[in-house]
C-alpha cells in the first residue's frame, strides 16, 4: 500500500502528456497530425483510464486500511518561512478524482463524435486534457497555495472551454461573463488564504486546523477577523460553484460545446467549490456565523435555482439552474455538518447530472439534422416535441436521469437528497420545508422538460417533399395554440415570427416570436452524408454518443447504493461510511451507527410523495399536443370571469416573468453594477480630460501668451533696457519707503 502511495503525484500528470504532445506534433506535421486527429481522442481515453484504475486502486487501500497518506517536498525556504508542495490523499480526494476521471472518460468518448465535423477538434481535446491536469492537481493538492494555484488554472480552462467557439458573440461574452464573476470570489479566496495564513503561519492543512482550533478554544484569535478571512475564503467557493449571488455566469456557460457542460458544469469544476468547503471544514465548523452563512446561502440557492429553471425554453439552461439548485443542496448540508450527506449527493448528482446533460448533447444533435434549425433554436424546448419514435435510446436514458434527479427510488439522486432532506428538519424547521418544497419544484421542471421534448407527435403532412411544394407542420404550446398552413418554396422563414396566437390567460393575442413551441417548422429532407441517407425526421445518435449515456445509466441505477445505511449486526458499515470515516473523525463527529428503518421510510414516502406531485402538476399542464389545452380550457371555466380568475393571471404571469428574466438579477446587476462602473469610468475621463489636462494645458497657454507680450518689449537697445529698469526700481523705492 504504501508503494501505491508514493507514486500518487503521477495523477495529475498523466492527462497532460496529451495537450503538450498535440502542441509539439502540430508544431512539427501538422498536415498529418490534423489527417490523423481521431488517435488523440483514443490517447485522450486511454490516459485518463489508468489515471481512473489508479484512483481506483488507492480507494480500495484507503477503504481498507481507513488511512490519510500526505508527502509534501520543500519549495521555497527562507528563514522563517517554508512553502511546501505536495499531494493529499484521503477519501475526499478519492471521491473526486474517481468522479473527475469516470466521468472525463465517458465526456471524451462522446466527444469524439459529437465534435468529430468541428474544425477545432485537436485543440478541444488540448483543452480538456489540460481541464483534467489542473482538476486533478487542485483536489490532490495539500495546502492552500497550491490549491490557489490550481484553481486558477481551473478557471482559465474554463474561460477557454465556454469560449471554445469564440467567433459567437454570445459565447465570447459568455467566457468574459464567466472570468469576471469568478475573479471577484477569487479575490475574496486570496485575501482569506492570506488572513489564515498570518492567524496560523501555516498553509499545511493538517497544521492549520490544529494550531487554529487551539487558537479557538484558547480563544487566542480576533474572532471578528477570523470570521472575516473565513467569509472570504467562501467567497471562493461561492462564485466557483455558482451560488448566490455569484451564479450569474452559469446558465451563459451553456454557450460552450455540451460536452464541456457536461463535465466542467455539473460534474467537476462547479463541484469544486463544494470541495473546498468539505475540505476546509475542519476550519468552519468552530465558527457558527461562517456555518450559518454557508446554510443560508445554500438554503437560498436551493430555491432560487429551482424557481429560476421553471419558465426557461433552452435545455441546457434548464438544467444549468438545475446544477445550481442541487449545489444548493450540498452546500446546505456542509453548512448543517452533515459531511457524509454533501459528498453522498455529490456523487449521485454527478452521475445523473452527466446522464441529462450528455442526453440534451444528443437531442439537440438530432434537431440540427432539420434544415432550418440555427444552433440556437435546437436547444429550444419549445421548438422540440414527439421526439420519442425518433430518437428512443436518447429518450430512455433521459428519463431515467430525469426520475433519479426527482428524487424517485431506487435511483442514485433520491438516497443523498432524501439524507440531506431528513437532516435538514433537525437543523431549521424553515429550511426543512423550503428544501422538501424545492424538490416538488426540481420535478416539476424536470419533467417540463421530458414533455416538452419527447411527448406529442410530429403532426406532419407532406407529398412529394422532393418536388417544389413543402409543406410545414406546428406543435402546440402551452401558452398558445398555432395553426399550420401550405406554404411555398419562397416562404420567408422570417416571416414565421408573424403568426398570432391565442392566450388562455388573456383575451389579448400577441405576437410569436421563433423562440415559442408553436412556430411553424419546414418538412425538408436532409443527407446524411456519412451513411448517404435521406433523413426527414431527427434520428438517433451515432453508438459513439450512447454508449456513454448507457454506462452513466448503470451508475444512475447502482451508484445510490454505496450510501444506503445497511448497518445491522454482525454486518459492517455501509460502503460510504467506512470510506469516509477518516475524514468524519478529522471532524470529530460520530457515525449513527443505528439505524431507524421506520424513520427512514416515513421520510422516504414524504419525499417521494412530494416529487410525485411535482410530475403530476407538469403533467397535467405540459402533456402535449392536447392535454395543456383541456387542463387551461378547464381552469379557466371553473375560474371564469371575476376577481379569482384575475389573481390567477397576476400569479401566473408574475411566476412566469421572474423564472424567466432570471429574476431580474442580472437586470439589477447590468444597471447598478455595470452602469455605476461604466458612470465612473465617464466621470474619471471627464476629470482627467478637463481637470487634469485643464491645468496642463492651461499652463503652457498662459505661459506662450507671456512670451508673446515678452517678447515685445525687447527692442535689442541698451537705453531702452536701462529706461525700463530705473522705472521699476523707482515704481519699487517709492512703494516701499511709503508703505
Amino acid at each position: 500500500m504504501q508503494q501505491t502511495y508514493q507514486y500518487a503525484w503521477i495523477i495529475p500528470l498523466i492527462p497532460l502528456t496529451t495537450p503538450i504532445l498535440i502542441g509539439v506534433v502540430l508544431l512539427l506535421f501538422p498536415t498529418a497530425t490534423k489527417n490523423l486527429r481521431r488517435m488523440w481522442s483514443f490517447q485522450s481515453v486511454l490516459l485518463l483510464t489508468i489515471v481512473m484504475i489508479f484512483s481506483i486502486n488507492l480507494s480500495i487501500e484507503q477503504i481498507n486500511s481507513n488511512s490519510i497518506y500526505q508527502y509534501v517536498w520543500s519549495w521555497i525556504i527562507n528563514n522563517d518561512f517554508s512553502l511546501e508542495f505536495g499531494y493529499l490523499i484521503d477519501p475526499l480526494t478519492s471521491i473526486m478524482s474517481i468522479l473527475i476521471t469516470t466521468v472525463g472518460i465517458m465526456v471524451l468518448i462522446y466527444s469524439d463524435n459529437y465534435m468529430a465535423h468541428d474544425q477545432a477538434y485537436l485543440r478541444f481535446f488540448a483543452y480538456m486534457g489540460f481541464f483534467s491536469t489542473s482538476m486533478l492537481g487542485l483536489v490532490t493538492s495539500s495546502n492552500l497555495i497550491q490549491i490557489y494555484i490550481f484553481w486558477e488554472l481551473v478557471g482559465m480552462c474554463s474561460y477557454l472551454l465556454i469560449g471554445f467557439w469564440f467567433t459567437r458573440p454570445l459565447a465570447a461574452n459568455a467566457c468574459q461573463k464567466a472570468f469576471v464573476t469568478n475573479r471577484i470570489g477569487d479575490f475574496g479566496l486570496l485575501l482569506g488564504i492570506l488572513g489564515f495564513y498570518w492567524i496560523t503561519g501555516s498553509f499545511e492543512f493538517r497544521d492549520l486546523f490544529e494550531i487554529f482550533n487551539n487558537l479557538i478554544y484558547d480563544n487566542e484569535v480576533n474572532s471578528l477577523f477570523v470570521t472575516l478571512c473565513a467569509g472570504l475564503v467562501f467567497a471562493g467557493a461561492v462564485a466557483k460553484s455558482a451560488q448566490f449571488p455569484l451564479h450569474v455566469w452559469l446558465p451563459d456557460a451553456m454557450e460552450g460545446p455540451t460536452p464541456i457542460s457536461a463535465l466542467i458544469h455539473a460534474a467537476t469544476m462547479v463541484a469544486a467549490g463544494i470541495f473546498l468547503v468539505a475540505r476546509l471544514l475542519p476550519l468552519f465548523i468552530v465558527i457558527p456565523y461562517i456555518m450559518n452563512l454557508i446554510s443560508l446561502i445554500g438554503i437560498i440557492t436551493v430555491l432560487l435555482g429551482a424557481t429560476l429553471a421553471l419558465a426557461q425554453k433552452d435545455i441546457k439552461r434548464v438544467l444549468a439552474f438545475s446544477t445550481m439548485s442541487q449545489l444548493g443542496y450540498m452546500m446546505l448540508a456542509l453548512g448543517m455538518g452533515s459531511y457524509r450527506s454533501a459528498l453522498f449527493h455529490l456523487i449521485t448528482h454527478a452521475y445523473s447530472k452527466s446522464l441529462l446533460f450528455l442526453g440534451s448533447g444528443s437531442i439537440i444533435h438530432s434537431m440540427e439534422t432539420i434544415v432550418g434549425y440555427s444552433p440556437y433554436k435546437s436547444q429550444n424546448m419549445v421548438l422540440m416535441g414527439g421526439l420519442t419514435k425518433h430518437i428512443p435510446i436518447t429518450k430512455n436514458t433521459f428519463l431515467l436521469g430525469t426520475l433519479s434527479l426527482c428524487g424517485i427510488p431506487p435511483l442514485a439522486c433520491f438516497w443523498s437528497k432524501d439524507e440531506i432532506l431528513n437532516d435538514s428538519w433537525l437543523y431549521s424547521t424553515i429550511f426543512a420545508i423550503i428544501a422538501w418544497a424545492t424538490a416538488g419544484l426540481t420535478a416539476f421542471y424536470m419533467f417540463r422538460i421530458y414533455l416538452l421534448t419527447f411527448e406529442g407527435h410530429l403532426s406532419v403532412h407532406f407529398k412529394n417533399y422532393i418536388g417544389k411544394e413543402k409543406v410545414f407542420f406546428y406543435s402546440i404550446s402551452l401558452w398558445g395554440r398555432g395553426a399550420s398552413k401550405k406554404i411555398n418554396n419562397n416562404f420567408p422563414l422570417s416571416t414565421m415570427n408573424n403568426i398570432e396566437s391565442f392566450s388562455f390567460l388573456k383575451k389579448k393575442t400577441y405576437p410569436i416570436d421563433d423562440n415559442v413551441r408553436n412556430v411553424i417548422r419546414p418538412f425538408i429532407t436532409i443527407t446524411h452524408f456519412e451513411n448517404k441517407k435521406f433523413y426527414s425526421y431527427p434520428y438517433e445518435s451515432d453508438n459513439t454518443m450512447l454508449f456513454p449515456l448507457l454506462i452513466l445509466c448503470l451508475f444512475t441505477l447502482f451508484i445510490g447504493f454505496i450510501g444506503i445505511p445497511f448497518n445491522q449486526e454482525g454486518l459492517d458499515l455501509d460502503i460510504l461510511s467506512k470510506w469516509l470515516t477518516p475524514s468524519i473523525n478529522l471532524l470529530h463527529q460520530k457515525l449513527n451507527n443505528s439505524v431507524d428503518w421506520y424513520e427512514i421510510w416515513k421520510s422516504t414516502v414524504f419525499s417521494v410523495s412530494v416529487a410525485y406531485l411535482g410530475i403530476f402538476i407538469a403533467s397535467f399542464l405540459y402533456k402535449p399536443p392536447y392535454y395543456s389545452l383541456q387542463n387551461f380550457h378547464l381552469i379557466n371555466s371553473i375560474l371564469k370571469r371575476g376577481p379569482k380568475r384575475i389573481l390567477w393571471d397576476k400569479i401566473i404571469n408574475s411566476v412566469y416573468n421572474w423564472s424567466y428574466n432570471r429574476a431580474y438579477i442580472d437586470s439589477f446587476y447590468t444597471r447598478f453594477f455595470t452602469g455605476g462602473i461604466r458612470g465612473l469610468a465617464k466621470l474619471t475621463h471627464f476629470f482627467d480630460r478637463r481637470i487634469i489636462d485643464g491645468i496642463t494645458n492651461g499652463v503652457g497657454v498662459i505661459n506662450f501668451f507671456i512670451g508673446e507680450v515678452v517678447k515685445y518689449i525687447g527692442g535689442g537697445r541698451i537705453s531702452s533696457y536701462l529706461f525700463f529698469y530705473l522705472t521699476y526700481v523707482s515704481i519699487f523705492l517709492f512703494v516701499y519707503f511709503n508703505i
